[in-house]
């Protein structure tokens, strides 16, 4: 295990709490797929802090951080980079994009093409770009914080299952209660907070958070419950489509990287438990499916399945 881990956990929470206040779940959810090495969708309506939170977690590390900003003209090469001919070498040299970063921020994503959004399906699952023909490997960490608005559907583009099934959590922040809108109104006084905040964990510090998570241990029992879960969402006749493998997957990686923060090196029920919903509800298909209409109908479903479902003693 990472020796300084909890550390780098406290000093990562603390600052991000600086600009996001009253979230201490949502920040701890995005830690969790930082340390998994995955990657987070923001979803929610305007205004409640998604961006703000991508900054935060952005600015909190040390490293590369981009952010691009979806439109419905932007092209792949806007994202991967392209080459273009140097005049001087008198040869074709390639221009990395803003992908190539540690951390990328993918603002309204669902408001570009279907072509462009999955420019980003190869750098989310194999960490790498392939332009005519040539592959280039990611900066490490790559974790991509992307936001979108489950709301407003005029000019949008809906992920495909298979760009959804990427995220490893899908999260929203909801209204702050009362009395963290007046410190917030305090807060904003002066300008913007997160345009302040300073890194406070290296990229080496997250990339052996990572290979820490991959060590916590999971029981067989811990490994049958989960999977148990997983097969419910299968057979359960209100889904026409259930968890997949790499869902089942997802739901093991994040339960290791949440007992990690907990301070352990071996996973619990709770863990999975407390996972299962934000982890499974983007990766299932109801019965006369609507695209983006159900999410609440979907989470509700998988959080009923989670109660039915025997926790090992």
């Amino acid at each position: 295990m990472f020796d300084r881990s909890p550390e780098v956990i406290r000093r990562l929470h603390a600052n991000i709490s600086r600009v996001l206040l009253g979230k201490d779940e949502v920040i701890r959810l995005c830690l969790t797929a930082l340390f998994a090495g995955e990657h987070i969708l923001l979803e929610d309506v305007p205004g409640v802090g998604k961006t703000l939170l991508g900054k935060a977690l952005a600015r909190s590390i040390d490293g590369v951080f981009q952010r691009i900003q979806f439109t419905p003209d932007l092209m792949p090469s806007d994202i991967t980079g392209s080459n273009l001919f140097h005049a001087e070498k008198r040869e074709f040299v390639f221009y990395p994009g803003p992908v190539f970063a540690n951390v990328l921020l993918a603002d309204e994503i669902n408001r570009t093409t279907p072509r462009t959004q999955s420019a980003l399906l190869e750098a989310m699952n194999e960490f790498q770009v392939t332009v005519e023909n040539r592959t280039y490997p990611l900066p490490q960490p790559f974790i991509v914080i992307a936001t979108q608005n489950p709301i407003e559907f005029e000019g949008t583009y809906p992920l495909p299952e298979s760009q959804m099934d990427r995220f490893l959590l899908r999260i929203s922040l909801g209204y702050p209660a009362r009395d963290w809108e007046l410190q917030l109104l305090a807060q904003h006084q002066n300008g913007e907070p997160v345009e302040r905040l300073e890194p406070v964990a290296s990229a080496e510090e997250i990339l052996a958070l990572q290979a820490a998570v991959r060590k916590v241990r999971t029981a067989r029992e811990i490994d049958e419950y989960l999977l148990e879960l997983v097969h419910a969402t299968r057979r359960c006749p209100e889904l026409r489509v259930g968890v997949s493998v790499r869902g089942m997957l997802m739901l093991y990686r994040s339960a290791q990287a949440a007992a990690l923060l907990e301070g352990r090196d071996y996973v619990v029920p709770d863990d999975v438990q407390s996972l299962a919903v934000p982890v499974l509800s983007h990766r299932v298909i109801p019965q006369g499916y609507l695209h983006g209409n159900q999410r609440e109908a979907v989470e509700s479903l998988v959080a009923r399945l989670i109660q039915e479902v025997p926790v090992p003693a």
